[in-house]
């Protein structure tokens, strides 16, 4: 008896721990103001529910010595290095349109989580909140308005 309260319990660990990790992948496009200047630096990051950040999701603009310009995200980033090679992708001008992939861990949707989408453009005003999407079943399946050089982001499961 003992054995099969072992294996049951093993079972429950080993599918407890399964489900936490599973993630969607969402599409998320992200349409740009018509702003004049240079290209966009964007940093998406995942807020957690007491507002402080948990992990960088993407990062747009390749040239590491402009990340300092996304000043909250980049202070997050210096304590907690990630290695963002794989999620960087180009810098986006005005009125252009991105497109990209982000996977979201399930066991986060619905319990206070939030995406930030920072960004920054040379010689013009930062902004470090220009969209937040709540990481809810509704929000993720609506467009977000953004307040700076990001005109709007929306998510489609994939």
């Amino acid at each position: 008896m003992s054995y099969i309260s072992s294996f049951l319990t093993f079972a429950l660990s080993m599918l407890a721990l399964f489900s936490s990790a599973q993630t969607t992948r969402y599409k998320c496009l992200i349409q740009m103001s018509n702003y004049m200047g240079e290209g966009a630096y964007i940093a998406i990051s995942l807020i957690n529910p007491q507002g402080d950040y948990e992990k960088t999701m993407y990062v747009l603009g390749a040239d590491k010595k402009w990340y300092s310009s996304l000043k909250e995200w980049h202070k997050f980033n210096t304590k907690k290095p990630a290695n963002i090679n794989a999620i960087t992708g180009a810098s986006v001008t005005g009125g252009e349109r991105t497109n990209l992939t982000i996977e979201l861990e399930d066991a986060k949707i619905n319990k206070g989580f939030k995406l930030r989408f920072e960004s920054a453009v040379e010689d013009q005003k930062y902004q470090p909140k220009d969209v937040e999407v709540p990481l809810t079943t509704e929000a993720l399946n609506a467009k977000t308005d953004g307040k700076g050089f990001i005109r709007f982001v929306r998510f489609a499961k994939m």
